[in-house]
């Protein structure tokens, strides 16, 4: 996207149709077995009308008041697509045959600032989960109906985002986010790295073809505004400063207009990768983990992380990680562990201290987990993995209706037109109020 001459932003400015915003769109289309053809290449708005048209194999289609592809909640107009369409005529014997292929695109801008992500050069807060390819009945893999019932329930919540974790998630999943509006942080399979060996050369050059097949994969979809090259790898160990220093710089490399991180659980004086990422994305379960029971030390300890992040690296801050198991139905008063009751104060006494730092350097919360997992069987899981804020079965706990209430709040910040987006998302809700 490139601004006209003179332009100046302001709040009512970017919330219009931007009528001053020239888009690009850049393209590069590789044909194989036949030398002998031509290319032409249109790009149609949503009504079907050409706005740009070029040929050849490589160019830049210029848009004159582009409009631009916005997350969900942020515009009126939320996740506008264009249509890139690649008509192709070949020479056979048999005389010309001609083909064609059609791409939506999405036009849109990302930047980090010391404290802040911008998105078309606004402040963009993640507010969302991490989520799994999981449900009971099909267990880990593609789900249609299942895909739909998750993205109504995001939009439910007043979600805006999701990191994929931690794994690359089926295509049909990044195009509902093109078209929804949902924004996500795509994660390579990097997990597990947490030994010496991990480090070696044999692991470095997989993970650096890892994320080349990532990026190529994914990198046309407008939802996605970060890579993740890693989750929380043992990052303290010597090797690790050489290792993401190379793969963080081989992944911008192969796309140099997004952000790159990984996500960290290590201490921040400690961790030799933190130093290439754009964004610090940082996992913490206090109160579950470790002092059991005691949610009085959670704004202290958390305040005091975020300070020591920032202080030392000077990057805004995403909450990627926190939460607390809960077994639904499970109900005690004062709260205790594995009760409704306890996951639902744990977040609570985590938004306190994210509050007191999301207008400063800290851009953005991801809950673990959207819904309840499975996992392999030990002591620490009742039936697999329970911070999920819904059941495996999708169903909600308290925790659900805790960040549906602070999502909406959070949305209505930078919502176009507040009341009128939430009485839509409203009519079309899963559950009654």
């Amino acid at each position: 996207m490139d601004p006209g001459p003179g332009h100046q932003g302001g709040a009512e400015d970017w919330q219009c149709p931007l009528l001053c915003h020239c888009g690009l769109v850049d393209y590069q289309i590789f044909v194989q077995g036949n030398e002998y053809f031509q290319l032409e290449v249109f790009l149609l708005d949503q009504e079907g009308k050409v706005v740009a048209q070029g040929t050849g194999g490589r160019g830049q289609l210029q848009v004159p008041n582009a409009h631009l592809w916005w997350p969900y909640l942020m515009h009126e107009h939320p996740a506008y697509l264009y249509s890139l369409e690649v008509r192709l005529t070949a020479q056979t014997a048999a005389g010309a045959v001609s083909d064609f292929y059609t791409l939506p695109v999405g036009i849109r801008t990302v930047a980090v600032t010391e404290h802040q992500f911008l998105i078309n050069g606004k402040p963009f807060y993640f507010h969302g989960v991490n989520k799994h390819e999981d449900a009971d009945i099909r267990g880990k893999g593609f789900d249609w109906p299942l895909l739909l019932k998750d993205f109504s329930l995001l939009r439910w919540l007043g979600a805006n985002a999701f990191r994929t974790s931690h794994y690359p998630y089926a295509e049909e999943v990044m195009q509902l986010c093109d078209r929804y509006g949902i924004v996500v942080i795509d994660e390579s399979p990097g997990v597990g790295i947490v030994l010496v060996e991990s480090y070696g050369n044999e692991s470095l050059q997989h993970h650096l073809e890892v994320m080349e097949e990532l990026v190529r994969r994914d990198k046309n979809h407008p939802a996605v505004v970060m890579w993740s090259v890693a989750n929380e790898p043992a990052s303290f160990l010597k090797p690790a400063g050489y290792y993401f220093k190379t793969v963080i710089a081989h992944t911008k490399a192969l796309d140099p207009s997004r952000p790159v991180t990984f996500v960290t659980n290590s201490n921040y004086e400690a961790d030799l990768g933190a130093p290439y990422v754009d964004v610090i994305c940082v996992n913490s379960y206090y109160s579950w983990y470790h002092d059991y029971g005691h949610l009085e030390v959670i704004q202290l300890q958390l305040a005091t992380e975020f300070e020591n992040w920032h202080r030392t690296y000077q990057k805004p801050i995403i909450q990627s990680e926190y939460g607390a198991a809960a077994i639904a139905g499970f109900h005690q008063d004062p709260p205790v562990m594995f009760s409704e009751e306890y996951q639902k104060a744990v977040l609570e006494q985590y938004h306190l201290a994210l509050d007191q730092r999301r207008k400063d350097y800290v851009v953005g919360e991801l809950v673990w987990n959207f819904a309840d997992f499975m996992t392999n069987q030990s002591p620490q899981r009742v039936i697999g993995n329970k911070k999920g804020i819904f059941t495996r079965q999708r169903q909600p706990k308290a925790a659900a209706f805790l960040l549906r209430e602070r999502y909406w709040k959070l949305a209505n910040e930078t919502m176009y037109h507040q009341s009128a987006m939430k009485s839509r998302c409203l009519e079309n809700s899963p559950f009654n109020f």
